[in-house]
């Protein structure tokens, strides 16, 4: 013991005649100082007591001891691994040096350096109960297994809940938190990826890995200059960060070729235009935002080169990818309007108005509901095969030519099936004609007002196809089949036997 205290003297001081006592002396009351400091939990005025002991006797192994437990109760465990390890170096029956380099393990997700002194444990039969921690270490290669193989099937739901097990472990594990914060951000979950981030760098400022997964997240929530910025960062600190080379060389095509495709479209180039939206659209399947608005860009492209069947599909395709965004469904509410496919775009601007109570919006809502109305309406210039401009003149001529074509008596012989449908087709030539030939009525449903509610009391409901068709025939204009020379079935002279009811 005296060998070991000169070595101590010899460490501590040039003046061999009185440091021997004194700093060995002066060492010991440091420690216990720092003892009483622990012992009420004042761990961080404890430890540089500790220091200041180590200091005066650097070859003291309780002394490392005592401090990588005070570094343990401060929770910053590489330094307490460090000291734990020294302590064992100087001492290698220290018991408590092993106990600490197995809780640090745990702590920091060093299975190998937990398991190693577990081993060390075991081999010396140290006298101590370490079941607990077993366990832990256990636990903690069940769940690192368990998510590396769902990092090979991109299971990040499963890495989530692997890096929880792992936590409840080891919950200061920056690792750990790294890992799930990654896994979070390809789940869309940025805002809970950005926190576990913050909080890591609270801790550690310079901790690359963390810097890493603020940059992906700006990234994936299309703020791309700001993710230049924060993995230009990652690649200063960590030169070799391969996640970091790949994601930004895919951050800076991304935008390049997305400006490229904006360029084209505003000088007019819409082909082109459609090609670089396209091929950006290939660079990286992960980033949603920047993709969703890809998707409309093109979208914007399509309509101009008249494919507005296309068009609609990018919009659906953009708003899978994000769900809020407002422009990609009124775009796609635009282009069911276009193509006459108005139940859509009331859907679609229905919802846009619960996104954004704007006045244009609630207007182009009531535009929709307008146009999905006159839709289901008969189409009275179809039906009497005219245009919507056609002359007064015009209208006659086609009501006389097509009410001979589909007069009922004319399908006397028919099935009757056909019956009925000639009969459709003569009440609705009748009807066509009578709003057409009267500009009041064509001027309301042009307009797209009901025809039932008049204000004259005369509604559709009021029409009668008889009269219709004998302003414009008489007995001697025609015979479909009753007597010869008149006098045929009832209700029209000439053998028109049809009756509406």
């Amino acid at each position: 013991m005296a060998d070991v205290i000169e070595d101590i003297a010899m460490e501590c001081s040039d003046n061999e005649e009185i440091l021997p006592k004194t700093n060995s002396e002066l060492a010991e009351l440091k420690k216990e100082n720092g003892n009483q400091l622990y012992k009420i939990k004042q761990y961080k005025s404890a430890l540089p007591l500790y220091t200041e002991a180590i200091d005066l006797c650097p070859k003291t192994a309780s002394y490392y001891g005592n401090r990588s437990a005070c570094y343990l109760m401060l929770n910053k465990y590489r330094e307490a691994l460090e000291d734990a390890r020294r302590a064992i170096q100087l001492d290698p029956t220290f018991t408590k040096g092993y106990i600490r380099v197995l809780k640090c393990g745990i702590a920091l997700g060093d299975i190998t350096t937990a398991e190693g002194a577990l081993k060390k444990i075991n081999e010396n039969v140290i006298n101590t109960t370490v079941a607990a921690e077993m366990r832990q270490v256990e636990i903690l290669k069940q769940y690192e297994g368990e998510a590396l193989k769902a990092s090979e099937k991109m299971d990040y739901r499963k890495i989530v809940y692997c890096m929880d097990r792992c936590l409840d472990q080891s919950p200061t594990c920056a690792r750990y938190k790294i890992t799930k914060a990654e896994s979070l951000v390809f789940l869309g979950r940025y805002d809970e990826a950005q926190e576990i981030a913050n909080g890591v760098l609270h801790l550690d400022k310079g901790n690359a890995d963390a810097i890493f997964v603020r940059g992906v997240c700006l990234y994936y929530d299309d703020n791309i200059d700001s993710a230049f910025n924060h993995f230009i960062q990652v690649l200063r600190l960590a030169p070799d960060h391969n996640k970091a080379k790949d994601i930004y060389k895919r951050a800076k095509l991304l935008k390049k070729k997305k400006e490229e495709g904006n360029e084209a479209y505003k000088t007019g180039k819409h082909s082109e235009a459609h090609a670089l939206y396209s091929e950006a659209l290939t660079i990286d399947p992960m980033n949603k935002k920047t993709n969703a608005k890809l998707y409309f860009n093109r979208a914007l492209v399509l309509t101009k080169l008249g494919k507005n069947a296309d068009a609609i599909s990018d919009c659906t395709n953009a708003l899978k990818l994000d769900e809020k965004y407002l422009k990609a469904l009124l775009k796609r509410a635009k282009c069911y309007m276009d193509s006459g496919d108005y139940e859509e775009a009331v859907r679609d601007y229905e919802q846009a108005c619960k996104m954004e109570k704007s006045r244009e919006n609630k207007r182009l809502l009531q535009d929709a509901k307008f146009a999905l109305k006159k839709s289901k309406r008969k189409d009275y210039y179809k039906i009497l095969g005219v245009e919507k401009n056609a002359s007064e003149d015009e209208i006659k001529k086609a009501y006389r030519k097509r009410a001979l074509v589909h007069h009922p008596d004319r399908h006397a012989s028919a099935s009757e099936a056909e019956k009925k449908e000639q009969e459709k087709k003569f009440k609705e030539l009748g009807e066509a004609y009578s709003v057409l030939s009267d500009q009041k009525k064509k001027a309301r449903y042009d307009s797209g007002q009901d025809l039932d509610d008049y204000a004259d009391g005369a509604g559709m409901h009021d029409f009668d196809a008889q009269q219709v068709f004998q302003t414009f025939f008489t007995s001697r204009d025609f015979n479909f089949g009753g007597a010869p020379g008149g006098g045929g079935g009832g209700g029209f002279p000439g053998g028109f036997s049809f009756q509406f009811g």
